[in-house]
């Protein structure tokens, strides 16, 4: 029986691997790696995986291993438009709201690899921690059983080259945001809402002020603050 891994860090893309694993685990073996120290080369060979998943890593994967063995990362972007970091939030200052989510063959550069399958995602409501569950779960009940139900053949990417530019934690400062109407700061505020990621936010003298869970109803934006004491 192949074996399968998939290599992510995201409680949602967790709870949809162990869907996956039920719906195939008669034709496949499953394996989930939730810690970047056991992605090792001595670990994969013992298993020989037909497939590594990366859903959502935030680690560096190793030549000899995405060498050795298929690794498939997952793109919000229109590949090749928007190769490197902070795809949703440059894709949001952008006012891209239509884009797609790529299956990539990892190899040596950022976001360069082949093309296996591109799929639509709409990016035009919602925080970005609701944009990633439903990116999730794209990626789990459509984009991963492709691979699992067929042998796909990659393709070279073709297109324009964009790249994108990972964000700084400095640039959640509503402050510095030049566009201040309500559109865009709804934009602003949601685009940087989910776990782990530097919400929106103005400092007044000793006091900082984070945005979230933001609304925007009858011409208003309407949502949660939270006021901390800077250290």
């Amino acid at each position: 029986m192949n074996s399968i891994v998939v290599a992510t860090i995201k409680e949602w893309n967790i709870a949809n691997y162990f869907h996956l694993k039920e719906n195939y685990n008669s034709q496949y073996s499953f394996h989930l790696i939730s810690n970047k120290d056991e992605l090792t080369i001595q670990y994969l060979e013992k298993i020989k995986p037909k497939y590594i998943f990366f859903p959502h890593w935030s680690w560096r994967i190793e030549k000899e291993i995405y060498n050795n063995f298929n690794c498939i990362v997952f793109h919000m972007t229109d590949l090749p438009y928007g190769r490197g970091g902070s795809p949703l939030q440059n894709l949001i200052m952008n006012e891209v709201y239509d884009t797609k989510i790529s299956a990539l063959k990892v190899d040596g550069g950022l976001d360069t690899g082949n093309i296996y399958l591109k799929e639509d995602f709409n990016i035009s409501v919602g925080s970005a921690e609701e944009n990633f569950v439903n990116l999730s779960n794209i990626v789990f009940q459509k984009m991963i059983p492709n691979f699992l139900n067929n042998d796909l053949i990659p393709k070279n990417q073709s297109g324009d080259i964009v790249e994108f530019k990972r964000r700084k934690p400095s640039e959640s400062d509503m402050l510095k945001y030049k566009e201040k109407t309500l559109h865009k700061l709804y934009d602003f505020i949601r685009m940087l809402d989910a776990e782990g990621y530097p919400k929106a936010y103005i400092e007044l003298d000793k006091i900082k002020i984070e945005f979230s869970e933001v609304h925007l109803k009858n011409k208003k934006l309407v949502g949660r603050f939270e006021v901390f004491e800077n250290e």
